[in-house]
């Protein structure tokens, strides 16, 4: 449930094509996001999932499972 939320996301913040979005995706080398393009996408996440990112743990997440395992293990 959480994977299909997040890839929500990113389609609607990114406009990247939900096919292309897997749970393995990496945010900068598979789906080419950039530091701002990840920033929208987590900051959307907090609001949506009312949790916050820790920064040192914002540093950590590298693909899509990573912001996913992060919200099934914070909220």
């Amino acid at each position: 449930m959480e994977f299909e939320k997040v890839s929500d996301v990113i389609v609607e913040l990114i406009g990247i094509e939900k096919e292309k979005i897997k749970l393995e995706s990496n945010f900068t080398e598979d789906l080419g996001l950039d530091s701002l393009d990840l920033f929208q996408i987590i900051t959307e996440l907090e609001s949506l999932y009312n949790v916050e990112f820790d920064l040192k743990d914002a540093d950590k997440i590298k693909t899509v499972n990573d912001a996913v395992e992060y919200i099934k293990q914070n909220t």
